[in-house]
């Protein structure tokens, strides 16, 4: 993976597996700190203790179709390579906590990548799972709640095309708002 939204979406994937209901997804850009964090939380099923130290291994994974999990292990390397650390947090039946950390202007740290494209793939593909994504550049912060939008769309499916390019289109609109323009 060479991008962080790649990483997110593997990761968030995971929590779906697990059989979270609500997945928050959590990125914060501190300039003044150096410092970007994303944070990834779900109350699925959860870990053992036994099972969070495996995560590392990349010849573990409780997924039955491969016999490599490589998603934890690949994020933890690209937050070490720029100057950060990944901790794992989960305890049986009560969820995951994942946060990764990397030097913000660190030269070997992966670009972003296209989180608008992850965040919808995930309600896309996940319509019975909310979606939480809150993103805050310095001082700004953009917030997407898909649980807020179903009180909106009434019995529409929250996967229903128009709705996804509605959600597209606040997202875009929020995250222009926050960042500055490259």
């Amino acid at each position: 993976m060479l991008e962080l939204a790649a990483h997110i979406l593997d990761i968030a994937e995971n929590s779906v597996r697990a059989g979270a209901t609500t997945v928050e997804i959590i990125i914060n850009e501190d300039a003044t700190s150096d410092l970007l964090s994303i944070e990834i939380n779900d109350d699925g099923s959860g870990m053992t203790k036994e099972e969070i130290k495996k995560a590392g291994d990349p010849f573990y994974t409780t997924k039955k179709v491969r016999r490599v999990g490589l998603g934890i292990p690949l994020l933890t390397n690209a937050a070490q390579m720029a100057g950060g650390n990944l901790t794992l947090k989960s305890a049986k039946g009560k969820g995951t906590k994942l946060k990764a950390t990397f030097q913000l202007g660190h030269l070997d740290r992966q670009p972003m990548g296209n989180i608008t494209t992850t965040i919808i793939s995930l309600i896309a593909g996940n319509s019975d799972v909310d979606f939480i994504y809150k993103h805050r550049h310095n001082d700004r912060r953009f917030t997407l709640d898909t649980r807020e939008i179903r009180k909106e769309i009434d019995d529409v499916p929250i996967n229903h095309p128009e709705v996804i390019k509605y959600i597209r289109g606040v997202i875009e609109e929020g995250l222009g708002k926050i960042k500055p323009a490259a």
